[in-house]
């Protein structure tokens, strides 16, 4: 039995699925390289974590597009005969949960990475007060 033709439409939309599950795999990969030197234990739990930030940091970027494009109001209108007035677009009231979720996933990404990393530690000493202490 062949496959049933797919319309001009159908083949867009899974070009498109196609492309972002390519965009969603190199930021999992991206991120699994910075969480390389968890323990084997917290790697388990992070792969999760990891998954779902790819998934959520691209499609931001895809909502951010459309707002960037749509604006984040619209003229809405609720019935004919109801005055037109302008509400935030659905896009955007996703996108603002969505920044939401993806911040508290990467604060729970780098809470798993030890303390003494670089990526958590900004703060760690430079040598520039022992410089200074030196010179007084």
């Amino acid at each position: 039995m062949s496959k049933p033709k797919l319309t001009a439409e159908q083949r867009v939309k899974n070009k498109a699925a196609g492309l972002k599950k390519a965009r969603v795999t190199r930021e999992v990969n991206r991120l699994s390289a910075i969480f390389a030197k968890l323990s084997k234990d917290t790697r388990s739990v992070a792969e999760g974590l990891i998954r779902r930030a790819a998934y959520m940091r691209v499609t931001l970027e895809d909502y951010e597009k459309d707002i960037d494009s749509g604006g984040s109001v619209e003229m809405f209108k609720q019935t004919e005969n109801a005055p037109t007035y302008e509400r935030v677009r659905p896009v955007a009231q996703l996108y603002n949960t969505l920044s939401k979720n993806y911040q508290t996933i990467c604060k729970q990404l780098t809470d798993l990475l030890p303390k003494d990393d670089p990526l958590i530690n900004l703060e760690a000493d430079d040598g520039f007060d022992a410089f200074v202490a030196k010179k007084s």
